[in-house]
């Protein structure tokens, strides 16, 4: 549990920065030590997201909204995904 905390808490500070790709690793590595913590995936949601991977990050919200039901970030988060998949889909119509 001590090292799930630590990558973590680096992820974290990999945000802070916007280092956004550090950050999805850091919380990718705490899914293999605990796949039920819901935080780590909103957490590398909000990463995709700053990536502009919508489909990865609408995947770790649907995990989430599996375990937690009224998981308010997850819900949220998910909808800037699906905005997200939108536009993309948009943009390629016009090519």
């Amino acid at each position: 549990m001590e090292k799930f905390k630590k990558l973590k808490n680096e992820g974290n500070d990999f945000v802070k920065m916007g280092e956004y790709e550090e950050a999805a690793n850091k919380y990718s590595e705490c899914m293999k030590l605990n796949t039920e913590e819901c935080t780590v995936y909103t957490n590398r949601a909000l990463c995709y997201l700053k990536l502009y991977k919508y489909e990865e990050a609408k995947q770790d919200c649907d995990h989430v909204l599996q375990i937690e039901d009224s998981n308010i970030k997850a819900f949220y988060r998910r909808a800037l995904a699906y905005k997200g998949l939108q536009v993309r889909k948009k943009n390629m119509a016009g090519i």
